[in-house]
C-alpha cells in the first residue's frame, strides 16, 4: 500500500505539489539518537512516506541518527509506529516563554509491517480514502532501505 501523490487540498485552495505529501498527524513521538543511550520525547507535527517534522526541547545535531517510536491515538489498528531516521534539518522553535527546536527527519530504514502502519496513519490523519490514493506498483520511496525485521 503506497501513498503516493495524494490529492489534498487545504481549505486555501492551495495544492500540496510535494511527491510525498505531508499529513498533520500531532502525535507524541518517543526518539533516541543511535549512539546514545537516553531517550526523548517530543511532538510529531506532520509525516509523509519519507519523513517527518517533529518539536522537542534537546538540541541535536544534523545528520545524526535517529530511532523514533510514534505512538497512535487510542482506536487505531496498531499501537505504534517505529523506524530508524536521519535528522535532516534543524530550527529553532518558542513555545510561549519556552525554546525548543523543531526537527526534519529523513526515514533511511523501516520494515515493511512498520511502512504498512506509517500509511495507515497518514490515510487516518489525511481522511483520504485508501481507495482513492494514487498507487504507484510495489515502489517504496528513495533512499529507505526496507527490511522483514523490526528494530
Amino acid at each position: 500500500m503506497i501513498l503516493r501523490r495524494a490529492k489534498m487540498l487545504r481549505s486555501s485552495g492551495w495544492k500540496e505539489k510535494r511527491e510525498y505529501p505531508r499529513v498533520l498527524i500531532n502525535l507524541p513521538i518517543d526518539f533516541r539518537m543511535t549512539d546514545e543511550p537516553k531517550a526523548g520525547q517530543g511532538m510529531a507535527i506532520n509525516a509523509s512516506e519519507t519523513g517527518l517534522l517533529f518539536q522537542t526541547f534537546g538540541d541535536m545535531p544534523i545528520g545524526k541518527g535517529v530511532n523514533i517510536k510514534i505512538s497512535f491515538p487510542k482506536g487505531a489498528e496498531s499501537e505504534d509506529f517505529r523506524a530508524e531516521a536521519e535528522i535532516i534539518w534543524k530550527d529553532v522553535y518558542l513555545w510561549d516563554d519556552w525554546e525548543g527546536y523543531q526537527y526534519g527527519l529523513k526515514f533511511v530504514q523501516i520494515s515493511n509491517e512498520e511502512y504498512s502502519k506509517l500509511n495507515q496513519l497518514l490515510c487516518l490523519s489525511s481522511n483520504v480514502d485508501q481507495g482513492t490514493l494514487e498507487r504507484h506498483g510495489e515502489e517504496f520511496p528513495k533512499g529507505i532501505s526496507l527490511h522483514s525485521k523490526h528494530f
